[in-house]
């Protein structure tokens, strides 16, 4: 592992230095001045690129090229050997091609008409087929092999290979996105591990999501390596990905962080055909100098594959550099015109401005012309470009490979804006990609019904290789395997504290779980595999405790002198260290969250990630990672730290959290729990680590919202109803006076609120409310909508009734469910309850005030829930109406600034 710190100070002019020779810097730069009038400006910039190239050489420090002409990084001269039977694999390649966009075309036949791309794949394959024949390892050896991102438009040729090597039967093939219809044998459209959890690895086709996963993979495979849990010395991340892609803002946010931690396990193969969905991705300008900017500002090794070898004898003759300034200043757009247009209009258009360049191809004819291929078809180019990719150290690489979308598809397909959406082949389009191919399918057979698809045989001589290849590279790819054996888990002990309760002290919900979590890492057999990850917020959860004996981790240790070194929680660096400080980056922590979920499949050694962030900046910033953590089958907890639209209620509108709750309930594989008190989180905690890592490991993560406002936390009652914990609902504290029966359902911060208006209700208005702490709304609901399913389709069995209608079926009275949450969030049980149900909540957007203020707006603090069950006794018709104006004049209801303010809202 490179140990080199990256230099502070990147390139630049020395300013500030004094010129402590005049004359020599003038004969300096009179030779430049003569180089000019003499052999003009392409030999002065050619001589100034010679001279910065060997100043790098002689460890001289110069100003970091940005950009460089376009054309191949890699000198034809500099080429390795290419080892493979290039005839050989041009074969596979067509069989490939043939197939993909033949699923894709048998896809809409008739009555089906499910969609698919064939264009991704046309312009990429010669990238993957390298990949596969060459590079990418698989996980034979016992260990993770590579971790390849496919890019997921590219998935029909990846479906395409892997029939050619038996691993898909054509039946599969012809399930493509019927997954449902076509069961066993559908296939869905994109890589989805959980549609396909023995072939896909990775969720790649919410464009963006992937650069970002692949650089956080990268980072995680050193830090198992650091910390002694997995060797992972031997992998290698691959993401491929497309030109379009890359104006998403993950896909270059994190650029940096590779760079930073000298990542040169991890390879982007950027897929340029130059198009978007519908158009150019920079028809005025040039996306492959664009990246290249970008990404050699952010400290990457930068490999341009561009052109051909067709290209090669061109630029051989091209002395004054008139050819290379044509490619330089010819845009986007214009190269894609080239690609739909004739070589004569290519030798008039291109070439034809300057005698000197039109003579260059003089001798060739327009068919010459025409085929003047791009470089991410040239097996000899791409396989160079890979393999400097794989000795370069020090950095990560990109290679912008450029390509023409729909290659091989034939005039109609080839370059077109329309390319991403066509989806069918006419039967003069198969006869023409079939010529192309050179594929021994007769006519008959693409005139009558639906194209069939290519095998070789599985003797053949391509076949053969194909596995050969795969053999010699460690298994076939792509293979998602599960080896990792189920975890020690610790017993009651562990757990003992928290539930001990707090006594007269206050904390909040979220230092009872740190406190548990801190028992929990001194495990012997788990301790080691916690994962803790924040975006720059340990401080404000309580966390910095952590820092001297975990340590945050840093590939490079601490090379300063902390400021806080001489404090007991001195912040703490190390190459070998156990938390993860990402800055503030929630995107990174989720990509870093997904890595780390997901270790137990990708190498076989499970780790237990525990993200914790800042109130709604997890599920609503970064939604769409939980779902593909989801989709990528990854396990872990997530902490909603500071949750609630009132407790926070100090930072304001975008800060005040209502609604991730209600977020988390819509992903399929969140179990979200709102506790109130440290020993329901002790009993969610214990459930968690034994549904995702105990001996039948569910592919499920927890997410848990937890507060920074203090309460006494008591200690677990002898009778604790676990069961009732775990699935959402328990009785916490039935009420003892009172001649009229109500019930208070409340989860998280708002239960000392309900047993406050439980004691006003006995008191003030001589009613008797049971008060239940609903842990969680989202596994009630869950529960009940699968009881109703069953129900549904099996009406001769015996009727399954949801566990909350079963809680609650001997309690009397009305129920009035209250949160810190919008009403939504109760409200998602309110059919499965028995008799009458309200609902109070935070609806609407959050503001600073005091607690107490806030929660007297939003009319969900004691007083309010007093009147709220008032409200519902009333529609029962068990009290009269007046009391209702009685209990808001008391209460003063109305004035937000009658309430009393609470506690400060900045507690941790």
């Amino acid at each position: 592992m490179p140990q080199d710190p990256t230099p502070i100070i990147i390139g630049g002019l020395p300013s500030q230095v004094p010129d402590f020779d005049p004359e020599e810097t003038q004969e300096w730069l009179d030779s430049l001045d003569a180089a000019v009038d003499a052999r003009g400006s392409e030999r002065a910039r050619y001589l100034m690129l010679r001279l910065i190239e060997r100043a790098r050489e002689k460890r001289v420090a110069v100003p970091e090229m940005r950009s460089t002409d376009y054309v191949n990084t890699i000198a034809t001269r500099d080429e390795p050997f290419f080892p493979g039977n290039e005839e050989i694999e041009r074969k596979v390649l067509n069989a490939t091609r043939w197939n993909a966009a033949v699923m894709v075309s048998r896809a809409q036949r008739p009555g089906i008409g499910v969609g698919g791309h064939i264009a991704t794949f046309a312009s990429s394959a010669s990238l993957y087929d390298v990949g596969f024949n060459h590079f990418f390892r698989g996980k034979d050896e016992g260990d993770g092999g590579d971790q390849i991102f496919f890019q997921g438009h590219a998935s029909p040729g990846i479906y395409a290979r892997a029939f050619l090597l038996d691993r898909l039967t054509e039946a599969q093939l012809d399930g493509f996105r019927q997954e449902k219809s076509k069961a066993p044998d559908g296939l869905p459209s994109y890589p989805h591990p959980r549609s396909m959890p023995d072939f896909w690895e990775f969720p790649t086709v919410s464009m963006g999501l992937g650069p970002l996963s692949a650089i956080y993979q990268a980072r995680m495979n050193r830090y198992m390596e650091a910390r002694g849990i997995a060797d992972t010395s031997r992998s290698h991340v691959w993401a491929f990905l497309g030109d379009g892609e890359m104006d998403e803002v993950e896909s270059l946010g994190q650029l940096s962080i590779a760079a930073r931690e000298n990542l040169d396990n991890l390879t982007f193969v950027v897929n340029c055909n130059l198009q978007r969905l519908d158009g150019p991705v920079r028809g005025n300008g040039k996306i492959i100098q664009e990246l290249e900017s970008q990404f050699r500002g952010a400290g990457w090794n930068v490999i341009k594959l561009i052109w051909d070898r067709t290209w090669d004898p061109l630029l051989a003759q091209d002395r004054d550099g008139l050819l290379v300034n044509k490619l330089n200043t010819t845009p986007d757009g214009q190269f894609q015109t080239y690609a739909t247009e004739t070589g004569a209009y290519i030798r008039e258009h291109f070439f034809g401005g300057d005698q000197r360049l039109r003579s260059m191809v003089e001798n060739m004819s327009d068919d010459q012309i025409l085929h003047l291929g791009r470089g991410g078809h040239d097996h000899r180019k791409v396989y160079a470009a890979f393999s400097a990719a794989k000795e370069h150290k020090g950095q990560p690489t990109v290679i912008l490979a450029q390509t023409v979308k729909g290659w091989t598809l034939g005039p109609n397909f080839e370059g077109r804006n329309a390319t991403h959406q066509m989806k069918k082949l006419t039967v003069d389009d198969l006869k023409g990609f079939r010529d192309r191919l050179h594929l021994p399918i007769p006519d008959k057979d693409l005139e009558g019904g639906l194209p069939p698809y290519y095998h070789p045989g599985r003797d053949s001589e391509e076949i053969q290789y194909m596995h050969e290849r795969r053999q010699a590279l460690g298994g076939y790819v792509p293979t998602r395997v599960v080896r990792a054996k189920p975890l020690a888990l610790p017993g009651d002990k562990t757990y003992a504290t928290v539930k001990k309760g707090t006594g007269q002290q206050s904390i909040a919900t979220t230092m009872a779980f740190v406190r548990l979590l801190k028992d929990l890492m001194r495990d012997k057999e788990i301790g080691r595999r916690f994962v803790l990850i924040a975006p720059d917020e340990y401080r404000t959860f309580g966390m910095d405790s952590f820092f001297p004996s975990a340590k945050i981790y840093n590939p490079l240790g601490q090379q300063y002198e902390s400021v806080d070194r001489e404090l007991l929680l001195a912040y703490k660096e190390s190459p070998t260290g156990q938390m993860l400080h990402d800055g503030i980056s929630e995107a990174g922590c989720v990509a870093s969250l997904i890595a780390a979920g997901s270790a137990y499949a990708t190498h076989g050694e499970p780790l237990i990630p525990v993200y914790v962030f800042y109130s709604m900046f997890g599920f609503q910033r970064t939604g769409d990672q939980f779902w593909q953590m989801g989709d990528q089958l990854a396990r872990g907890f997530v902490l909603g730290a500071t949750a609630g639209r009132t407790t926070l209620t100090g930072e304001g509108l975008q800060h005040a959290d209502g609604q991730s709750q209600l977020l988390a309930s819509a992903n399929p594989a969140c179990v979200a729990y709102d506790p109130a008190y440290g020993y329901e989180i002790a009993h969610i905690v214990r459930e968690g680590l034994r549904r995702m890592y105990g001996p039948d490991a569910e592919d499920v993560f927890y997410y848990l919202t937890v507060y920074n406002e203090p309460i006494q936390h008591p200690a677990e009652p002898e009778d604790v109803d676990v069961e009732g914990i775990v699935k959402g609902l328990h009785l916490l504290r039935r009420g003892e006076a009172g001649s009229r029966r109500a019930q208070i359902l409340a989860s998280g911060v708002a239960v000392p609120w309900a047993l406050e208006a439980q004691r006003l209700l006995a008191e003030d208005w001589d009613v008797r409310a049971d008060v239940w702490s609903a842990t969680s709304w989202n596994e009630l609901r869950r529960e009940a909508v699968a009881a109703e399913e069953h129900n549904l389709l099996h009406p001769e069995e015996e009727t399954r009734v949801p566990y909350v209608t079963r809680k609650l079926a001997d309690a009397d009275g009305p129920c009035v469910a209250v949160s810190d949450w919008m009403r939504a969030v109760p409200d998602q049980i309110a059919r499965w309850v028995p008799g009458r149900y309200g609902s109070l909540g935070a609806d609407g957007f959050g503001f600073a005030d005091t607690r107490g203020a806030a929660r007297r707006f939003f009319h969900i603090d004691a007083p309010s829930i007093v009147l709220g069950v008032l409200t519902e006794l009333v529609r029962d018709g068990a009290l009269e109406h007046g009391v209702l104006r009685r209990a808001i004049d008391r209460y003063q209801l109305l004035d937000v600034a009658a309430a009393d303010p609470g506690a400060a809202g900045g507690d941790a």
